[in-house]
């Protein structure tokens, strides 16, 4: 029988190799099934997935995440190309994610897919998104906010008063941002967007009285944790 999945893992997650000929559904009903085989193996883990051997649309990604994620204890936080640099910008939100929210596993939540066409994605607690917030649409949290993907809309964290919120992202060129009572600067703006062209993941923190932008290296995450 033809082994149409094949899974290899790696340091920050696993890669599916997948049949190119056989139709999609039976693919997807493989995929379970070489999970559900592999989740004693893998157990309770965070790990991004990257899907190879044959091209997916974003609904038939889903569909694969959801297989895995039905058919074993894992939680996908995101899914990667072959890109070599946005390899590296995956395992740098990854590391932000196990710093920063150990929390979430109480009272943090998930949303996996992109918000468009004037969303509003608005929360108790800290959200991480797993997909793109594009320009007109907002994610609103009473606690923090990480986007694994760009964000390019709107972004209000700590809305719960307390200090010590921020906003990360893979690529962050934001519309508004405002954590707690403070805002970004509107003179800020073309300096933030002019850095964040390269897609360095950065993190937005109240320093002082405003928000400044940071890129996101294991000095700050080990200053901040």
């Amino acid at each position: 029988m033809k082994n149409t999945v094949i899974l290899k893992s790696y340091k920050d997650g696993i890669a599916v190799y997948l049949d190119e000929e056989i139709g999609f559904l039976q693919l997807a009903r493989d995929v379970g099934e070489k999970f559900k085989d592999s989740a004693k193996f893998f157990g309770d883990m965070r790990v991004a997935v990257s899907f190879e051997g044959r091209s997916l649309t974003d609904a038939q990604e889903n569909a694969l995440v959801d297989a895995i994620t039905q058919n074993s204890r894992l939680h996908v936080v995101c899914v990667v190309g072959k890109d070599e640099k946005k390899q590296e910008d995956f395992r740098a939100a990854l590391e932000t994610f196990e710093h920063y929210f150990p929390k979430a596993e109480k009272d943090g939540q998930f949303y996996r897919g992109s918000l468009r066409d004037g969303q509003i994605l608005e929360t108790e607690g800290s959200i991480v998104v797993l997909g793109d917030v594009e320009a007109g649409c907002s994610v609103i949290s009473t606690g923090d906010i990480v986007v694994l993907g760009k964000l390019c809309g709107s972004a209000y964290a700590g809305g719960d008063g307390q200090e010590g919120h921020f906003v990360a992202a893979l690529e962050m060129t934001p519309q508004k941002l405002k954590i707690g009572d403070f805002k970004y600067k509107t003179k800020e703006k073309s300096r933030w967007l002019t850095r964040a062209r390269r897609g360095q993941p950065q993190m937005a923190l109240v320093s002082g009285d405003e928000v400044r932008l940071q890129a996101i290296t294991n000095e700050l995450l080990n200053e901040l944790h």
